[in-house]
């Protein structure tokens, strides 16, 4: 039965299958809109009646797209855009975001995407708080964190962001010096650049670390750019993530096809956060900047 034999999908229901879609999660998308969960069910519920078929489907973190889903999005961004068009510019929004995230993420992910949102909002302000841990389990300052590895949190959203790869890497000067392992067994006593691993609480950069078990530190910090600036001093071999890596010429993939662990970004939202036009404007820039950038986060020169 084509559409035209049904009846045709609302505007109002591709409105709201849109911010799902966006965000994977009915909360979510419930808080954007100004409805409450039920409202989103009911009409995502009206919305697949009417193409007789699942537009989404639960996935491990959310909602996602099913093959219907996927060629009904550009119909709803479609019906988003000419909506949009019909009225005045919309008021711009104003406020502070208050993010605590890793090193990394803050820098390559969190940093542009403030800019990109300030285009369009510049009374929009962003506070950053750089930390590598476990997510918070009581409500602190801080409206988001982005942690390495799925968090186990109460009382908040934890949606999965994206993946990014670390692999070795070392200077070409330090390469020249001491010679190209050309074998994990070669890396045996070798100097690494990398966390501190007594103080280190995040699981999953722990368990990283095990990849390279014979290796000996020769410089550990907290801070990922202290990495990145050491193994280019030639401090050793440094276990990196590969979207900071790749940009330095002089820092040389080693084992590339033996040693590469993928980790995931997990965005930790506070329920009172979902309530600020302005949090939820600033999650859809870090989205926006993360599809922009997925290749570097899993390597490029890969």
């Amino acid at each position: 039965m084509s559409i035209s034999e049904r009846s045709r999908p609302s505007a109002d229901d591709l409105l709201v299958f849109l911010e799902v879609a966006r965000s994977g999660r009915f909360t979510t998308a419930a808080a954007a809109l100004g409805v409450n969960h039920t409202t989103v069910a009911r009409r995502i519920d009206a919305l697949e009646g009417a193409l007789g078929g699942r537009v989404l489907a639960r996935g491990a973190s959310g909602w996602v797209l099913t093959s219907l889903g996927q060629s009904v999005l550009e119909a709803a961004e479609n019906v988003e855009r000419s909506i949009a068009g019909l009225g005045e510019r919309p008021a711009s929004l104003t406020g502070v975001v208050r993010l605590s995230a890793t090193d990394g993420f803050s820098g390559f992910i969190a940093a542009p995407a403030i800019v990109a949102l300030r285009r369009q909002h510049p009374g929009a302000s962003l506070e950053m708080v750089a930390a590598t841990r476990r997510a918070a389990q009581q409500r602190g300052g801080a409206d988001l964190e982005v942690v390495v590895g799925k968090p186990q949190v109460n009382r908040a959203e934890a949606t999965h962001l994206a993946d990014y790869a670390l692999g070795l890497y070392a200077s070409r000067s330090y390469l020249a010096a001491h010679g190209v392992p050309t074998s994990t067994t070669e890396l045996a006593g070798r100097p690494l650049v990398y966390f501190i691993e007594s103080i280190l609480q995040v699981d999953a950069l722990d368990d990283a670390r095990s990849v390279v078990p014979e290796m000996i530190d020769a410089v550990s910090s907290t801070n990922v750019y202290v990495h990145i600036e050491a193994t280019r001093a030639g401090a050793g071999i440094g276990l990196l993530p590969a979207f900071l890596a790749d940009r330095h010429d002089d820092l040389v993939p080693v084992l590339a096809d033996e040693v590469r662990v993928t980790l995931p970004y997990w965005l930790v939202v506070h329920p009172e956060a979902l309530r600020q036009p302005l949090v939820l404007a600033y999650i859809a820039a870090l989205r926006s900047r993360i599809e922009h950038v997925r290749g570097d986060l899993l390597g490029h020169r890969r």
